[in-house]
């Protein structure tokens, strides 16, 4: 079963109260892009990480706005700004770093958020009973384009009737594949 591979560039999740400290009180969100998971979207709205060694400007604010914010980097990005991010799922941020946002109307000193995404694979319950796998089940992925193909290892998988089929890789990862857009589960 071929599989869609999307890269995944920095961004980032904020939580209203976040997002009104960055662009001002009642701001909302205004859709750029929808993304391949449904109700995603990139927005048009921009910050900057700022981290001990120095800054990543424009990074892009996904919505809708969470329960959480949290910082999505690659490993070098991370460590481009002196920070160490732990690789882990979206939403297991406990303990990991913080780091300043900083927008157009104020900045957001995060304690914790920082991370970098461990590769998944978002899939629906009909995709995953026809690929054999179950919700959190790790798995390896092969792909890559002429040159550069790579198998991923510790591919988790996340199951729900609310997402659409596709697997996300950092920019780091899809680097070294050469950037793939498709791949296969293996065993």
């Amino acid at each position: 079963m071929k599989i869609l591979v999307e890269t995944s560039a920095r961004h980032v999740h904020v939580t209203k109260e976040d997002l009104e400290a960055l662009f001002g009180a009642g701001y909302e969100l205004t859709v750029k892009k929808e993304l391949s998971q449904p109700g995603q979207y990139a927005s048009n709205e921009r910050v900057t990480v700022v981290g001990p060694k120095k800054s990543l400007p424009n990074v892009s604010i996904l919505g809708p706005v969470r329960s959480a914010t949290q910082v999505e980097l690659s490993l070098t990005d991370a460590r481009s700004i002196g920070i160490v991010a732990p690789v882990r799922e979206s939403g297991d941020i406990a303990g990991s770093a913080g780091c300043k946002l900083v927008g157009p109307a104020g900045e957001v000193e995060i304690q914790e958020g920082v991370i970098a995404a461990k590769r998944h694979i978002h899939m629906t319950p009909e995709d995953a009973e026809k690929a054999g796998v179950k919700d959190k089940e790790i798995v390896k992925v092969a792909t890559g384009n002429e040159g550069r193909k790579v198998v991923f290892d510790d591919v988790v998988i996340r199951v729900s009737d609310k997402f659409a089929t596709a697997m996300h890789i950092d920019t780091d990862e899809s680097n070294a594949a050469g950037g793939p857009n498709s791949g296969e589960i293996i065993r």
